[in-house]
């Protein structure tokens, strides 16, 4: 797929603030004025099959790029106490979520599960099967970071149910790992990718992040003709979001400089290029897979689904997420778990579900909702089997929201049709920016985003 100068252009144009759509509405509307009995009641009420995900938010050091809930420490004693406090909400949760209910998805997430020692994953493992009843086909996939990794901590994963893992690269050029003050060695990520194969991991993904200090054209294609050279399953190829008002240490990077525009947008026009003729399929944002990887499957099969761990080939499933910070999904509603540790512990001491904000959806929500998930997972929306998916005339009820994609059709990047409306090869680019056409949040919304590219 070549990115045509014309379209880089509209990129530049385009590149605003904007949601990354992993929920919606977002978690910006979530509130801590709502009534979680509601929410701990729609999880009861569940009879879809399980997504589990864990947050694990220990991490040896920061990386100033991260804009993830983390906790920065060598002490793995720390890791055992919120083990147990991780046992706990189970507890708390399991019967709620009812016996019997399939777990078709489990996913470790953080900060880096490979921070717990073997036993410490090990323990993790036998509590999550003696509360939970994984399907044989589940599909369990880890986040790991190779400079804490080693092959006693796959093997232990491989034990607990792992299949797939993805692994953080972001760069391989020194002086960007430097600047970001995350030094991964070339022997680290092989001596890691290595283990995963050996011990039958089906998908490797790999995470790569461009925009950051240091970057330029040379240096990220000599990142990604090293990481093909592993020949991932996938790739996830992150623009890097600047947000230091969130996250402070982020702050650090601008002595060094960040990329201008004009830069990142040659990088990604350079990573689509690279990673498609190499044989990936361009899922849409920032995903790639093989042509027969099972998410490209899943797009093509149109079963995509998008939440909170990114793109997912796993739809219809209510996520029962644990740990602070975890987002649970149901439904009708969302709840997320205490951001900071002693106010998730204090919660689990009392007795009490750790949720600290949460939102009800309305009716309103759930139809956009569907309409922009199906628009960022298939590139299209066909009117007809929309308005039967939300029980109203997709065309009359929202003409209003088609109408003001005029400009994006006369640019190129959406084509509107009299019972269809596709997104073309230049608007996958900027998808967020079409799908924001859909949210009744963006205008009333005070908080700051992002930028889409």
């Amino acid at each position: 797929m070549k990115i045509a100068p014309h379209t880089l252009d509209l990129v530049r144009k385009y590149n605003q603030p904007g949601p990354r759509y992993t929920s919606y509405p977002t978690a910006l509307q979530f509130t801590p004025e709502v009534d979680r009995t509601a929410l701990v009641a729609d999880a009861a009420a569940g009879k879809k099959p399980l997504s589990l995900y864990f947050h694990l938010p220990f991490c040896e050091s920061l990386c100033w790029f991260c804009g993830c809930t983390t906790v920065i420490t060598l002490d793995r004693k720390l890791a055992d106490q919120y083990l147990d406090y991780l046992e706990k909400e189970m507890a708390l949760m399991a019967p709620i979520l009812g016996e019997g209910r399939s777990v078709a998805q489990l996913h470790f997430g953080g900060g880096s599960p490979s921070f717990l020692e073997p036993a410490q994953i090990r323990r993790l493992g036998h509590a999550i099967h003696r509360y939970f009843k994984l399907e044989p086909d589940a599909e369990c996939g880890v986040e790991l970071d190779p400079r804490t990794l080693n092959e006693e901590k796959v093997v232990a994963f491989k034990e607990i149910g792992f299949n797939r893992a993805s692994m953080g690269v972001q760069d391989c050029n020194p002086e960007v790992q430097q600047a970001i003050h995350r030094i991964q060695p070339r022997e680290m990520n092989v001596r890691a990718f290595d283990w995963l194969r050996q011990y039958g991991y089906g998908s490797v993904n790999i995470d790569l992040i461009y925009g950051l200090p240091k970057q330029t054209l040379d240096t990220f294609r000599a990142t990604l003709h090293e990481v093909l050279q592993y020949t991932p399953d996938r790739f996830a190829v992150f623009s890097y979001a600047h947000v230091p008002w969130m996250k402070p240490a982020q702050k650090i990077l601008e002595r060094h400089e960040l990329p201008i525009p004009e830069t990142k947008l040659a990088l990604l026009g350079l990573i689509i290029e690279t990673l498609t003729e190499a044989g990936y399929d361009y899922i849409g944002m920032d995903h790639f897979a093989k042509h027969q990887d099972e998410l490209a499957v899943s797009q093509r099969n149109k079963t995509l689904h998008r939440n909170f761990q990114g793109y997912s080939t796993r739809a219809g499933l209510d996520i029962a997420a644990f740990g602070m910070s975890a987002i649970s999904e149901t439904a009708g509603t969302y709840r997320q778990n205490f951001k900071e540790l002693p106010d998730y512990y204090a919660a689990i001491d009392q007795g009490k579900h750790p949720i600290e904000r949460g939102y009800v959806l309305t009716a309103e929500d759930l139809r956009r909702r569907d309409i922009i998930m199906h628009l960022m997972c298939m590139m299209e929306l066909n009117y007809a089997e929309t308005s039967q998916r939300i029980g109203v005339d997709f065309a009359s009820t929202y003409a209003a929201e088609l109408a003001s994609l005029d400009a994006k059709e006369a640019d190129g990047l959406v084509v509107r049709g009299a019972d269809s409306l596709k997104v073309t090869e230049s608007g996958r680019l900027l998808i967020r920016n079409i799908a924001m056409h859909f949210d009744a949040y963006l205008q009333s919304s005070p908080q700051r985003h992002s930028k889409t590219i």
